[in-house]
C-alpha cells in the first residue's frame, strides 16, 4: 500500500506567517492550557519543540498549564475548569470527552480540539469555518478503525473470530454495530470489550481471547493511546495479533498499524495555537485533518505470535519492520 496522501480542507495550504511577523507582544506571556492523557508522551514532546520553533519558549514568554488524565478520566471535567479559571489564553484538548468538557468549561477561551470525527460527535458544525470557540483536528478515527479491522483480517489468514476493545467514552454503539456488520460480511465473528478506564484493559483482554477471538483491533481513543505499552505487552503475552491506530505503535512491538503517525498532530495544533495567540479569530481557522497515512506491519511480533502475513499485503505496507 502506497502511502495516501490526503488533502486538508483549507488549511493545510495556507501560507504560514513568516516567523518574523509573529511579533509577540513584549513582555507578554502566553498561557497554554494543555488537557491530555499524559504529558510525557512523545507527541507532547514534539508539541514543545513544535511551540519553539514558533518563538513560544516556555520559561521566557510561555507559560504551560497541564493537566493529565491519564490515570484519572473521571476528573477531565475538574481538569477542564481549572484551565478555565486559570484564563489562559487558548487550551488543546486530546479527544472528544476533554473537548466537550473545555467547551462546557468556558465560552470564550479559543479550543484546539483533537477528536475523532468533530463534526460527526458535534463538537463544531463545519470544518471550513468552525462555529464558537472550537476548532482543531479531526483525525479520521471512525472511518480508519474500519480499515484497520479489514486489514487485520486480511493479515491473519484463516481468520474466523475476532474482538474489538473499544473505549466506551469515544466509540458510539452504532459505529460499533458498522464494524459487526462489516465482519459478518467477511464471515468473521467480532465481539466487542468495551471499557472506561485503563484499569479495565487488560481484563478485557483476557475476556477477548477467552471468548476465541484471534485477533484484535484496538479502536481509536486517547486513553487507549495513553495505554498502548499496557495492551502491547498483554496480547504478545496471550499471542493475540493486534493492529493500532498509529504508525508509530508498530514501530515498537505492535503487529500492526493503520493510520496518521501521531507526530503529524502537534504539527498542526501548535500552528493553529500560534495563529489563537496572534489574534486570529476561531472561525477563520478551519479544523484540519491527517494529510498522510501509513499501513505499518512488524514481522518481528508476526513471527513470534506464530503469524504468516500474506505476500501481497506486506508488498502493499509503507513499512515492514522486520
Amino acid at each position: 500500500m502506497r502511502r495516501r496522501e490526503f488533502i486538508t480542507l483549507v488549511a493545510g495550504a495556507m501560507a504560514e506567517w513568516p516567523f518574523a511577523s509573529i511579533a509577540q507582544e513584549a513582555r507578554r506571556i502566553y498561557r497554554f492550557g494543555i488537557l491530555e492523557p499524559f504529558a510525557d508522551a512523545p507527541v507532547s514532546l514534539r508539541r514543545i519543540d513544535e511551540l519553539r520553533r514558533r518563538g513560544f519558549i516556555e520559561g521566557q514568554n510561555l507559560t504551560i498549564y497541564h493537566r493529565d488524565f491519564g490515570l484519572h478520566v473521571d476528573l477531565i471535567s475538574q481538569y477542564a475548569a481549572e484551565l478555565g479559571n486559570a484564563q489562559v489564553d487558548v487550551i488543546e484538548a486530546a479527544g472528544s470527552v476533554a473537548t466537550r468538557a473545555a467547551q462546557q468549561a468556558t465560552k470564550t477561551i479559543p479550543i484546539i480540539g483533537v477528536a475523532d470525527d468533530m463534526v460527526g460527535e458535534g463538537l463544531v458544525d463545519s470544518l471550513s469555518r468552525p462555529n464558537g470557540n472550537t476548532t482543531g483536528v479531526s483525525i479520521l478515527a471512525t472511518e480508519l478503525d474500519g480499515k484497520r479491522q479489514e486489514i487485520l483480517i486480511e493479515a491473519v489468514p484463516g481468520l474466523r473470530r475476532m474482538a474489538a476493545l473499544a473505549d466506551s467514552n469515544a466509540t458510539a454503539d452504532a459505529k460499533l454495530y458498522a464494524l459487526q456488520e462489516a465482519a459478518r460480511v467477511r464471515n468473521v465473528e467480532l465481539s466487542i470489550h468495551r471499557i472506561a478506564r485503563g484499569e479495565e484493559i487488560a481484563a478485557a483482554i483476557d475476556m477477548a481471547r477467552a471468548s476465541g477471538a484471534t485477533a484484535l483491533n484496538v479502536l481509536a481513543s486517547p486513553m487507549l493511546f495513553a495505554n498502548g505499552q499496557l495492551i502491547m505487552d498483554r496480547v504478545s503475552v496471550l499471542r493475540l495479533p493486534a493492529i493500532y491506530q498509529w504508525a508509530e505503535m508498530a514501530e515498537g512491538s505492535g503487529f500492526a498499524a493503520y493510520g496518521p503517525r501521531i507526530t503529524q498532530i502537534p504539527e498542526i495544533t501548535i500552528r493553529q495555537a500560534a495563529m489563537l495567540f496572534r489574534g486570529t479569530k476561531v472561525a477563520d481557522i478551519p479544523v484540519e485533518q491527517p494529510t498522510r497515512f501509513e499501513l505499518v506491519i512488524n514481522l518481528k511480533t508476526a513471527n513470534a505470535l506464530g503469524v504468516t502475513v500474506p505476500p501481497a499485503l506486506l508488498a502493499r505496507a509503507d513499512k515492514v519492520i522486520e
